[in-house]
């Protein structure tokens, strides 16, 4: 199937000059959102993952039904403030400024691999920025799923070598 065909780009946006990629026609389409993930699930059947951890808010839209058709537990990386109980934080870069990321301190366990999905790699700051997390708690980082990779902003060069599967390129 081709996915580009479901994703709507929409000019200027957020800022001109920018070509957005928006993945709500996609997952508005529940048998092309099927697809996607179990084109996604079939790609990373080989890999030994014990849990999925999607960053806000579009990882979990992704990472959750691939945790979930894989067999695996899914791990919320939220926005700083956002997660009721004792967590660990990784600031990262904002275009104007700076942000955090947190996750549980129970939400990984040592030896445990984790395979990081999000809607779009795009710089890598957030994906660096959650591998950075997953370490903190002894997880061993096995790789990265993407919907969409914007492959000419070289995200894959912030990601430390891991094993990336994007299911469109742009």
């Amino acid at each position: 199937m081709n996915y580009k065909d479901y994703i709507r780009v929409i000019e200027d946006f957020p800022q001109p000059g920018i070509r957005f990629k928006d993945i709500t026609t996609l997952l508005g389409n529940g048998e092309v959102y099927r697809s996607a993930i179990e084109d996604m699930k079939v790609a990373l059947k080989d890999k030994e993952i014990d849990l999925i951890a999607g960053p806000e808010a579009r990882g979990f839209v992704i990472g959750a039904p691939l945790a979930l058709a894989l067999g695996v537990g899914f791990v919320p990386i939220r926005k700083s403030g956002k997660l009721p109980g004792e967590t660990v934080e990784a600031s990262y870069d904002l275009e104007y400024g700076k942000d955090k990321l947190a996750v549980h301190k129970d939400a990984i366990k040592p030896g445990q691999r984790v395979l990081i999905a999000d809607d779009l790699l795009a710089t890598g700051g957030t994906i660096a920025t959650t591998m950075n997390l997953i370490r903190q708690l002894g997880g061993e980082v096995v790789g990265a799923s993407f919907l969409i990779e914007l492959s000419y902003l070289n995200g894959h060069e912030k990601l430390d070598g891991i094993d990336v599967f994007s299911l469109i390129k742009y």
